[in-house]
């Protein structure tokens, strides 16, 4: 009992003590199962950091304060060290590019005071000759502070990242530069719509515009802001319509189409189309090209016009030629039967019957001779003596010669203006267009009363009524003649200038009236114009053209004719018409002429080589078969200069009337003609020829 108590004086009873024993030991025994547990995850999470730190896609570093490389995993090894042969990774820093050592540098002391710190696209040594680009992430390690800090450095490759951003930069230039491209390809194309001649418009499936061009504002006279969104068949109805019957491939030129305006004008376009499928809200976009045909159509019937007026020219021009043509051999024909009936009326008593009947063939010759002289006229080749006149004297003496014959039934009023410009005209052949008109006219007006009216007067004349006719656009002295007779239609219109047409009944024309009348305008260098409709008459009007030469004074009336006598002169005639010859060598003969006649102008030729002074003149005609009468005259002047020649045709051109005076012609003879004409020329010539010794 005195132990038990002692013992339990002493602090604690051996029971207790025991007990308290057992429960330490067995916290002990949980705190060494504890910390064997603890000892365990420790070396289990050391094992999984040891794995992880070598095994994790990362370059994974320890490295103290002063740089030196604790410890490295397999990726940070294969990025600084690739080849054995490379410096082995010690310490980090000589491993950084030049460039950026200051920088990690500074980033390891903040990591050191604050925990972590990044240094972005650093460039680090790969072995000893390449180079990469990586992130560099710090973070301090806790250890003892005695000791020096330790880092966990992580490097981020960021070749692959870099190259990536390298080709999306470049892709974004690429890409910059497409959408510049396409925005200067959007303004030149804006440019070339807005510049363009043709109408250009855009439509949407709904055929609503979308694209209004300035030209397409001109051609159909609507602004852009008032036709956008309007249908295209407010413009063009029948493309609208193509367009919504599907009836139109993708690209394609449709043709001529009516076109109208904003106020409802009508105007002629050409249509061509693109049509672009798109996915687009819009979807199909149509793109309309309208080509103003207006100024096309005005110049077709202008080139129209001007190949009716070419072909008229060339038609009028063929028919004189064949006038022409014919008046030689008839002008031969005409002046045998009129020599012959003067020679036959000599020999014929003044009271014989048969003076009457050769003044009746003489007559109807002088008649005959007249319709060669119009068809010659016709022809321009029977060259206007024009001299500066004024035409209102020309025009009274003509009203009072149609006075004479007008009928009852007609009224003719004549209005000259005073102090009209003057012009250079044949006086005979104005009169001789103005009878033929006024005669036309009063034919016109037939039986039934009307009007016919003459006006003299002075115009500018203008286009197009100007290039219409073929004049140049001045000033004209106008001559009309106008009637209230029937009027005719286009057809008689496009042909009444044809020599010998006619709409009048038989014995009341030849047809030739209004082909003279065209044909003396022609040789004044002015022109006629017509206007008639049925029923309304009929107005002619000649222009002629303003010169500014003084009115020339009245030609005195010519003095009497001197008689004729040959006295033996020697005339050489050459012709191939053996009538004619007969007719010339008995005239001249009667005259007192020594005549010799050819009707082969090779053997006139030879006798002229024979003996070149035999003859005082030489007539030839012009027009033989397969020699010409220049060619003889050429070869008498060769032979003997001095020797008078003159040369006769009834078919004298400007052009053969050059030739013959630059080959040394002295006069031109125009067959037909009188006999007394024929014989004072001649006369004529051998006196001019003569240096005194026959005055006569």
């Amino acid at each position: 009992m005195r132990l038990e108590q002692d013992l339990i004086l002493d602090g604690y009873a051996p029971t207790q003590m025991i007990e308290d024993l057992r429960k330490y030991q067995s916290e002990l025994e949980v705190q060494n199962k504890a910390l064997r547990y603890s000892q365990q995850e420790a070396e289990g999470a050391s094992e999984r950091f040891a794995t992880l730190f070598s095994n994790v896609p990362l370059a994974l570093m320890v490295v103290d304060e002063e740089g030196l490389v604790m410890a490295s995993n397999a990726m940070a090894l294969r990025l600084f060290q690739p080849l054995e042969s490379d410096p082995p990774l010690h310490f980090l820093l000589p491993f950084v590019g030049a460039a950026h050592a200051d920088e990690v540098a500074v980033g390891f002391l903040s990591a050191k005071s604050a925990g972590t710190s990044e240094v972005s696209e650093v460039v680090f040594m790969a072995g000893a000759q390449g180079t990469f680009t990586g992130d560099l992430h710090i973070a301090r390690i806790e250890n003892p502070q005695d000791e020096l800090a330790h880092f966990i450095c992580a490097i981020i490759d960021q070749g692959p990242l870099l190259a990536q951003r390298q080709a999306l930069q470049e892709s974004a230039t690429v890409l910059r530069q497409r959408n510049e491209d396409l925005l200067l390809s959007e303004n030149r194309m804006a440019a070339i719509i807005n510049s363009s001649l043709d109408a250009i418009l855009c439509v949407d499936e709904n055929q609503c515009i979308t694209v209004f061009n300035p030209a397409a504002t001109t051609l159909f006279q609507c602004p852009a802001a008032q036709a956008y969104g309007s249908k295209l068949g407010l413009f063009l109805p029948a493309v609208e319509k193509a367009l919504v019957e599907g009836a139109v491939p993708v690209q394609a030129t449709l043709g001529e189409f009516q076109a109208s305006t904003l106020q409802g004008g009508t105007l002629f376009v050409e249509i061509s189309v693109s049509i672009e499928r798109r996915n687009t809200a819009h979807g199909a976009i149509t793109t309309i090209f309208a080509r103003d045909l207006t100024a096309r159509k005005r110049a077709e019937a202008q080139r129209a016009a001007l190949e009716t007026q070419l072909r008229e020219s060339q038609k009028m021009q063929a028919m004189g030629t064949m006038a022409g043509g014919i008046a030689h051999d008839f002008n031969n024909i005409l002046s045998a039967i009129l020599g012959n009936v003067d020679l036959a009326k000599q020999d014929t008593a003044p009271h014989a019957p048969a003076l009457t009947s050769l003044k009746e063939i003489d007559k109807a010759g002088r008649r005959a001779r007249d319709l060669v002289r119009q068809i010659l006229t016709f022809s321009r080749n029977e060259a206007p003596k024009r001299v500066s006149l004024q035409l209102a004297e020309v025009v009274h003496e003509t009203v009072r010669l149609i006075k004479v014959t007008l009928p009852p039934g007609v009224d003719l009023q004549v209005t000259v203006e005073e102090d009209n410009p003057t012009v250079l005209a044949d006086a005979t052949q104005v009169e001789q267009a103005l009878l033929n008109l006024c005669t036309n006219a009063v034919l016109a007006v037939g039986a039934s009363k009307g009007v016919v009216q003459v006006r003299l007067s002075s115009t500018v004349l203008e286009h197009p009524l100007a290039g219409r006719i073929g004049l140049p656009p001045s000033s004209y002295v106008t001559l009309q003649v106008s009637d209230t007779g029937n009027g005719m239609a286009q057809e008689t219109l496009e042909r009444i200038f044809e020599p010998f047409f006619t709409t009048r009944q038989v014995g009341q024309g030849t047809g030739l009236g209004l082909s003279v009348v065209h044909g003396i305008m022609q040789t004044h260098q002015g022109a006629v114009d017509v206007q008639s409709h049925l029923g309304h008459g009929s107005q002619f009007t000649l222009y002629f053209p303003i010169t500014q030469e003084a009115a020339a004074a009245i030609a005195p009336e010519p003095e009497p004719a001197a008689p004729i006598h040959g006295r033996g002169r020697h005339v050489m005639y050459v012709d191939d018409d053996q009538a004619l010859v007969f007719l010339v060598a008995r005239v001249l003969t009667r005259k007192g002429f020594t005549v010799t006649t050819f009707t082969d102008p090779h053997q006139a030729e030879q006798a002229l080589r024979s003996n070149p002074q035999a003859f005082d003149l030489l007539v030839t005609d012009y027009n033989m078969p397969g020699y010409s009468g220049v060619d003889l005259l050429r070869a008498a002047k060769a032979l003997r200069p001095d020797l008078p020649v003159a040369l006769a045709s009834g078919y004298v051109t400007p052009e053969i009337e050059s030739s013959a005076m630059e080959a040394g012609a002295s006069a031109l003879i125009y067959k037909p003609n009188d006999v007394n004409e024929l014989c004072e020329t001649v006369q004529r010539l051998i006196a001019h020829s003569d240096t005194g010794s026959d005055t006569t």
